[in-house]
């Protein structure tokens, strides 16, 4: 810890050291903002930020990631849920390649990690293609920010081996995904946008062979203040989604990893 207070130390502050090297031409930085906790930011995304003409964030960045906006930043809101979309992807791609050709140094905010199911990656494309120099800063993707603030460890020599990240919602609603290898034993399962086709993805991964008592956690608003986690089973997940009205943001972790959540921790609610 000594070792890297005294590299900080050596560098101008956080909120002007990504400002002192002039930007002659217009550039975009996917930033990811992390899972929720303001503390779980990357120095290199808080220096991005910090220095940002333009930010374009999505719904899931959290309120104090956001207030580290500088006032004089433009922002635009591009959020997408389910039913609503702000801006269309196509938009959006647009109008970041609009943006850096004015000169300015934009920031595309988003929750997580820009290229896990954050569409980062088409972003990016986007931007090489109509030839904006595009930079890009991981954050901590949800599964890990969310497993860790419940006490659940993803991999675990005795009881998972691997650990998959799989999207819950495609572009045609329904996930369609092979089945059969997700039912494979000693793995981890995550489930991203998972909620809205929860009882799918029990019954098709029943369906395939996986125990219908695998241990499940749902967390909602992971690595927030107001994060919730509801343990139950393959089989009771659809229920388990209902009866306590769970809410998006959520996420779904499914294995035996599960059973070695940290019941000590006062926010983590039980359930059947």
């Amino acid at each position: 810890m000594q070792n890297i207070l005294s590299v900080l130390s050596q560098h101008e502050p956080l909120q002007h050291a990504a400002c002192t090297q002039p930007v002659t031409a217009g550039e975009v930085w996917l930033v990811g903002a992390g899972p929720g906790d303001v503390e779980l930011l990357t120095i290199k995304a808080l220096r991005a930020i910090s220095c940002a003409d333009v930010v374009v964030f999505d719904r899931l960045v959290s309120a104090p990631v956001m207030a580290l906006i500088p006032e004089t930043a433009l922002q635009i809101d591009a959020g997408k849920s389910t039913r609503h979309h702000t801006l269309d992807q196509g938009e959006i791609n647009q109008l970041l390649v609009d943006m850096a050709r004015l000169g300015h140094k934009v920031v595309r905010l988003k929750g997580g990690d820009p290229f896990i199911f954050g569409r980062g990656g088409e972003e990016m494309q986007h931007c090489q293609q109509a030839g904006i120099i595009c930079h890009v800063v991981p954050g901590i993707t949800a599964a890990v920010g969310c497993a860790a603030a419940s006490g659940i460890p993803l991999t675990h020599r005795d009881i998972a081996q691997s650990v998959r990240f799989v999207t819950g919602h495609t572009r045609q609603g329904e996930p369609d995904i092979y089945w059969q290898g997700l039912a494979e034993t000693k793995q981890t399962l995550v489930f991203y946008m998972g909620l809205t086709h929860n009882a799918t993805l029990s019954q098709k991964l029943i369906h395939h062979g996986l125990a219908a008592s695998t241990p499940v956690a749902i967390i909602e608003r992971g690595t927030q203040p107001t994060q919730r986690v509801l343990i139950g089973t393959l089989s009771t997940l659809a229920m388990l989604a209902e009866r306590h009205a769970v809410a998006s943001p959520a996420l779904l972790i499914i294995g035996h990893v599960v059973g070695l959540h940290s019941s000590m921790q006062n926010h983590i609610q039980q359930a059947g």
